[in-house]
């Protein structure tokens, strides 16, 4: 059985009737309202919690949860013929996972994930000098006001709530580190299921977070480890429902779907947390938001007419 024939995670059954960007909005909207309650539980549990200890129990429960379909397909789960790149992936979203923790126990959650929107921001350089693809002016010029709007969030020097720290610096590497898995996924998905890279990232992620556990280790109380186990398995169907997402509908329509995040994240962090976000830092995301949604409707018009304008960019 080759990489490709697992079936994916969820059976779909509802949406039959639905058009495909309508079923892959649904998908990524499932995957934002899932990762703003695993973000929240991250906050929430900080303080007890450090983040690599928290990266332990996001995989730990990630890799419980897709037991059932590792048992049931046994060594088709693992099945590929390029295990160095699912390998550098594991190893790259791990440390972008426990930078990403650190700096939502250490931010409010509307300032850091309006940071974490720089991942596709950072496509454009990867795409240039990992994948040797042509970068033209406008997608150079958008990443570059991407990046003026993170500036405007942070202010250097200006001794706001939000400026730039070690919690911001933490949360720019670690989107870098998932536009790496990112690039790595858009290769890996021509000949992998969704399913084996779910699998793959989930045992790999498991035993990479295990050294920074056992540093930080101490037993959680049942209620701390329910919150936990929660948060896992809301990182995994994150995951789940934004592959599913991007595999279904078109990129260029998905990815406004997926800056849903950020309303969800002012809501939940001025109601649980009373977290009000400032104007610069709305500001500085709307400009990131806006640059990174031409980035990827750039890439969609480029990729409309490569057979016909190979190198229109």
């Amino acid at each position: 059985m080759s990489p490709s024939d697992i079936p994916a995670p969820v059976a779909v059954t509802w949406h039959s009737g639905l058009t495909p960007n309508v079923r892959g909005a649904l998908w990524m909207l499932a995957s934002a309202l899932a990762f703003t309650v695993m973000m929240t539980l991250v906050k929430f549990l900080g303080g007890d919690y450090p983040a690599s200890l928290q990266t332990f129990y996001r995989q730990l429960a990630g890799f419980i949860v897709l037991l059932p379909v590792i048992v049931r397909h046994k060594s088709a789960a693992f099945a590929t013929t390029r295990p160095w790149i699912l390998i550098f992936r594991s190893l790259a979203g791990t440390v972008g996972m426990i930078l990403s923790f650190y700096a939502f126990q250490k931010m409010p959650l509307a300032d850091a994930n309006a940071l974490s929107f720089t991942r596709t921001l950072w496509l454009v350089p990867l795409a240039a000098f990992v994948v040797r693809e042509k970068i033209g002016p406008l997608r150079i010029g958008a990443a570059l006001v991407g990046f003026l709007g993170v500036l405007v969030m942070v202010r250097p020097g200006a001794g706001g709530h939000f400026a730039m720290g070690l919690p911001a610096l933490a949360m720019l590497a670690s989107s870098f580190l998932f536009a790496l898995t990112i690039t790595g996924m858009k290769v890996m998905t021509r000949d992998h299921s969704p399913t084996v890279l779910l699998v793959w990232s989930a045992c790999l992620g498991l035993v990479l977070a295990i050294p920074g556990a056992v540093m930080a280790w101490h037993w959680p109380g049942p209620m701390d480890l329910l919150l936990l186990v929660i948060m896992g398995a809301m990182g995994t169907l994150t995951q789940a429902c934004y592959i599913r997402g991007m595999a279904v509908g078109d990129a260029a329509a998905m990815a406004p779907v997926d800056y849903t995040r950020l309303v969800f994240s002012v809501l939940a962090g001025l109601v649980l947390f009373h977290e009000l976000p400032s104007p610069w830092t709305l500001l500085g995301a709307g400009i990131v938001v806006a640059s990174a949604l031409f980035i990827t409707w750039r890439e969609h018009q480029l990729a409309r007419s490569a057979p016909l304008e190979p190198l229109a960019h």
